[in-house]
């Protein structure tokens, strides 16, 4: 798909959402199954059995689901304990009301899988749901998908405190494994040579589906992810829809589309430990080497409790996102940081352009209402020089009760890579610091029928 819109007049704005919006929203192609059904427990599955008979069995399933032409494969009512899953072409997995899916933290039913984490290519833990290019795959229902994480099982591999790590913890990412990776990125290191899994502490995302097309997700409720909540990679033609997702974990995101085209998340609440919904496209040398956008992408009808953004672009963004449209959601938490948020920093590189936002509703929110920040994680172990840019911005009637500031960005001191950005009929009440904070370069910021406390602003 490639569909382009540049917003710098109202008329192009309006013709953004009246042509680009609408030829979007008609081209994300949703999955259909055969009329075939296949119950687990005629596998063998049973919620007696230990999770390494029901994994055997639950696989069985999909696989000769798959085999004989598609359709679906049903989780009944119970509780059910299991290992890693992998979806396979033609599969809807239909988890049932009344029926959880309880996975195991015995890291030996995760086999190695070939992945990314946090936008950087490797082979690791296999998530707990995973599927590789796969066409036209499901899961949905009105069930539940319980990660089972917590401080004694999956998130002490954080190496947080907080989280459950102690000196005793066998494995965590702080022992070194994030930063090898970095290194193995910026080093161009082969992926196939980048070996992760046991030992590394390296925690696995709750579903990833790596380079599939056709992709539905809908209905059900998803708990307590070890990393990353839904994670659609390098995908195409995806559909979130009416999903509940609860995760107070460490980088607990909701969904995170990663280097995906034609994406569509709509009626979904999220209640995160990180950002609600995060828009990525690889991370520094990887991403640029991928040269894959995150593009296409519709958010709508939508709630936000807490998390770190409300909807956020990056930061892990060094291969771009264009075409990303946010229409009436709702947002309110004192845990929410932020509602809008573009992050990203010179070792990513990349263009974030073309993003529209409008009818968004906030209760409060902690820190900004917008925030772009182009110097994100400023310590980062990795090589920079890789400036970013971010342009084409227009955010209208965005209204909160509550906030720190207004808008926040945060642009380079030696280059201007901050332009073009459009608020326009907003009213932000309740702003503590009373105003906006803009530092760095930036150019053509544009206010228009903006209140911040009762009082117009302009820019």
């Amino acid at each position: 798909m490639c569909l382009t819109a540049f917003a710098t007049t109202k008329a192009q704005t309006s013709n953004a959402w009246t042509t680009v919006y609408r030829q979007i929203e008609q081209s994300i192609r949703q999955p259909v199954f055969a009329d075939r059904t296949f119950a687990i427990t005629a596998f063998g599955a049973s919620t007696a059995n230990d999770a390494v008979a029901n994994q055997a069995a639950i696989n069985k399933a999909i696989e000769a689901c798959s085999k004989q032409g598609g359709g679906r494969v049903l989780v009944p009512a119970g509780r059910w304990q299991t290992g890693a899953l992998r979806l396979q072409s033609g599969v809807n997995l239909v988890v049932e009301k009344g029926a959880r899916l309880c996975f195991s933290s015995d890291t030996k039913l995760y086999p190695l899988v070939l992945s990314s984490w946090e936008g950087l290519d490797m082979y690791n833990y296999s998530p707990l749901i995973y599927a590789y290019q796969a066409k036209n795959v499901a899961v949905t229902g009105i069930g539940v998908l319980d990660g089972c994480a917590s401080n004694t099982a999956w998130w002490p591999m954080c190496g947080a405190a907080r989280y459950g790590w102690t000196q005793d913890t066998p494995e965590a990412q702080s022992y070194g494994s994030r930063n090898a990776l970095l290194k193995m990125s910026d080093d161009a290191i082969p992926i196939d040579q980048r070996i992760f899994g046991p030992g590394k502490g390296m925690r696995p995302q709750m579903i990833q589906l790596y380079e599939c097309d056709g992709v539905l997700l809908e209905g059900i409720t998803v708990l307590n992810s070890p990393f990353w909540v839904i994670h659609p990679l390098k995908s195409r033609n995806v559909t979130l829809r009416g999903l509940t997702i609860e995760n107070s974990g460490p980088n607990g995101d909701g969904c995170d589309p990663e280097s995906c085209d034609g994406v569509l998340i709509e009626d979904c609440f999220f209640n995160t430990g990180d950002d609600c919904i995060a828009i990525k496209s690889g991370r520094n040398a990887d991403g640029r080497r991928r040269n894959m956008p995150s593009q296409n992408i519709i958010v709508r009808n939508c709630k936000m409790a807490n998390g770190h953004g409300g909807v956020v672009i990056g930061s892990e963004v060094s291969g771009g996102a264009r075409n990303i449209f946010v229409e009436n959601c709702e947002m309110d938490s004192p845990n929410l940081d932020r509602v809008i948020r573009l992050k990203t920093n010179t070792c990513r590189g990349g263009v974030t352009e073309n993003i529209f936002v409008r009818n968004v509703k906030v209760g409060q929110c902690k820190e900004a209402v917008l925030k772009i920040n182009l110097v994100y994680e400023p310590n980062e172990k990795s090589q920079r020089g890789f400036y970013p840019v971010v342009r084409n911005v227009n955010i209208e009637q965005v209204n909160c009760n509550s906030s720190r500031y207004g808008a926040f960005i945060d642009g380079l001191t030696d280059s201007t890579n901050v332009y073009n950005i459009n608020v326009i009929n907003c009213t932000w009440n309740g702003v503590k610091e009373g105003g906006n904070l803009l530092r760095g370069q930036m150019k053509d910021v544009r206010f228009e029928h903006v209140k911040i406390n009762g009082k117009e602003i302009k820019l």
